[in-house]
């Protein structure tokens, strides 16, 4: 799971340590680490002036993979020919425990796309999306309709959803976990599809009745299905856990001038970035919660 959805600062709760759990290894960069490369950009920054250098999940769809089919890779490609680059260069590493560690905090390369914003690990720029957890049923099934977790057309349907996630404590407020299908939260994409792959094919397949799941995940593979699925971002829960989050990209602490220019890229090129997310059936909110169409 692309699955770094952390909680607002000061909230460490058990939720954020394992949405968080992904990137809970130091970043601490060692001062001879930083000596070793230091001068590669501006102002001694390390980053590479001339490649793209991304740390990335080679098999995490719709995020990357190593086919450049990802949003991500869309948006490497964009970031990189916007800024004058050369060409993107990829440090692969599943999205697990040690990825930041052996990424960005290796020195290995200089951005991580798609990261949440808040994270404490990291520097992150200013958000390029903002999007929201999903639900996602079969269109015709009895849920038609059904827009928020406490809907009691939900009570005794089998709903997948991670474990520990924000809607997970939504659906237990609501009574919803006894029947739930649990799905992990992070998942070795060298030996097994994303979760939120196995969760809509079991969704398709019958084995549950609905999926709660991060918005641009369910968006991609509700779109991919071979069947009729209604996607529902959840805008209207009225107690517990939010559902939306703004998504930055990531760089190190040192890197201050970096970050200035991701920053200019992204609000000069925001609706060229807004129409590659939609293209992948990401969810995109305003800021007054209203869905983004173009």
């Amino acid at each position: 799971m692309h699955g770094w959805l952390i909680m607002p600062a000061g909230r460490t709760t058990a939720i954020f340590r394992r949405i968080a759990a992904a990137l809970a290894l130091s970043l601490a960069l060692p001062a001879s680490g930083m000596a070793q490369t230091a001068g590669l950009g501006a102002a001694g920054e390390l980053v590479d002036p001339e490649v793209l250098r991304v740390c990335a999940d080679p098999a995490n769809m719709p995020f990357t993979n190593q086919n450049g089919e990802g949003f991500e890779n869309k948006l490497a490609d964009m970031i990189a020919a916007k800024l004058g680059r050369k060409s993107v260069r990829y440090t692969w590493f599943p999205m697990a425990t040690g990825f930041v560690r052996n990424t960005l905090g290796a020195n290995r390369c200089d951005i991580i796309l798609g990261y949440p914003l808040g994270g404490e690990l990291v520097q992150s720029t200013n958000p390029y999306y903002r999007s929201t957890y999903v639900l996602v049923y079969k269109k015709g099934a009895g849920l038609d309709g059904v827009e928020t977790i406490e809907d009691p057309r939900l009570k005794d349907k089998k709903i997948g959803v991670v474990g520990g996630t924000p809607p997970a404590s939504n659906m237990a407020a609501a009574k919803l976990m006894q029947n739930a299908k649990d799905y992990p939260l992070m998942v070795d994409t060298r030996s097994s599809p994303t979760m939120g792959e196995l969760m809509i094919r079991d969704l398709v397949n019958d084995e549950i009745d609905a999926a709660v799941l991060w918005g641009p995940m369910g968006g991609y593979f509700a779109k991919q299905a071979n069947s009729d699925l209604v996607v529902v971002p959840l805008l209207k829960e009225k107690v517990g856990s939010r559902m939306n989050y703004r998504i930055t990209m990531a760089v190190r602490p040192s890197d201050q001038e970096w970050k200035r220019s991701l920053n200019r890229f992204i609000q000069e090129n925001q609706s060229e970035i807004n129409k590659l997310l939609l293209s992948y059936g990401v969810p995109l909110l305003d800021e007054h919660d209203n869905l983004i169409t173009q």
